[in-house]
């Protein structure tokens, strides 16, 4: 009898060693990714100045597929942000991104946390200088969406063409004013020519941009015009943002400019705002650049984007690189 109960051991471990063994040969890709961005600069916020370093939305993750066959996959991507001047983690370790998706002919089905497709559809497209990130990022796009406890549904390519829907819930009980987030986002790319739109609402703040992309020779040009309502100021109204961005492509150099202006919300006097960027990359290698800019926000006295007072002005001198891998 002890004979048989070990055999029957024996046989439950190799059983398990061969479903573990499977599903590692099932497994196509995981793959380990991530970016190390970090600047030296020289800040002044209204009178007040500081020199430091500087993190840049530094962050490492892990993504992988795999094929279940039938043409069906499923696949996750992790994201942790961390800041790369001390090494400290985010609070929520990967806050940046948790999902799991499956995909196939009917395009892919998405779960968990993850950026608004409506902001990669508009205003990534854009402020391309630095990835839109650290004290030159767009300051002025409105972003109302949520991110969490996000179920998605991104359509095939049809033509160039390809669309997302998006809807996060509050995931609060009944009668605690808890809203839900909605988010669409479409892109058409035909040749060098790139065009987009997004919409997101939650609660009674809501946005609407549209993009155009073009590329030609050493010339990258793009603009986005967005609409939005009550998103940086509470019951402040609509208020139109509109962004132009130009670079200029030479070897391993590149020369970058764009201008963002803000108008006035209908209800908040004096709240308009200007951004600009002019800034300077150089691409040691495919993964790792080098680069300079200069960036100011002239804030209206009610306006404060990008700044912790209304009226203050902000601009920001900034030497950095940045590694991916």
């Amino acid at each position: 009898m002890r004979q048989l109960i070990k055999t029957i051991n024996r046989c439950a471990l190799a059983a398990l060693a061969l479903v573990g063994t499977s599903a590692a040969f099932a497994q196509s890709s995981v793959t380990l990714y991530g970016r190390v961005n970090t600047t030296f600069e020289h800040q002044k916020e209204g009178n007040v100045s500081k020199t430091g370093l500087f993190n840049n939305s530094s962050r490492f993750g892990f993504k992988g597929q795999e094929d279940l066959g039938g043409g069906l996959m499923a696949g996750f991507q992790l994201e942790s942000g961390f800041d790369s001047s001390t090494g400290a983690t985010s609070s929520t370790f990967f806050g940046r991104q948790s999902e799991v998706n499956l995909a196939g002919g009917f395009g892919m089905l998405r779960l968990g946390n993850f950026t608004s497709e409506s902001y990669y559809a508009t205003a990534d497209f854009i402020s391309n200088h630095n990835h839109d990130t650290g004290s030159s990022s767009d300051a002025l796009y409105a972003y109302p969406a949520r991110d969490a406890n996000k179920i998605a549904y991104h359509a095939p390519s049809l033509g160039g063409a390809t669309f997302e829907a998006g809807w996060a819930m509050h995931e609060q009980a009944s009668g605690t004013g808890g809203k839900n987030s909605l988010d669409l986002a479409a892109n058409y790319e035909i040749g060098k020519l790139g065009l987009g739109a997004g919409y997101s609402k939650l609660d009674d703040q809501n946005q609407f941009a549209v993009r155009a992309s073009y590329s030609t020779g050493p010339f990258v040009v793009g603009a986005y015009v967005q609409r939005d309502k009550n998103v940086f100021f509470a019951n402040g109204g609509n208020r139109t943002n509109v962004r132009l961005s130009g670079a200029y492509i030479m070897g391993v150099s590149e020369f970058h400019l764009n201008v963002g202006r803000a108008g006035k919300y209908s209800n908040v006097a004096d709240s308009a705002a200007t951004q600009y960027t002019v800034g300077y990359n150089y691409n040691l290698s495919k993964r790792t650049k080098i680069y300079t800019y200069y960036t100011r926000i002239n804030n209206n006295h009610n306006a404060s984007y990008g700044v912790a007072t209304a009226g203050n002005d902000f601009s920001s001198f900034a030497m950095g690189v940045r590694h991916n891998f």
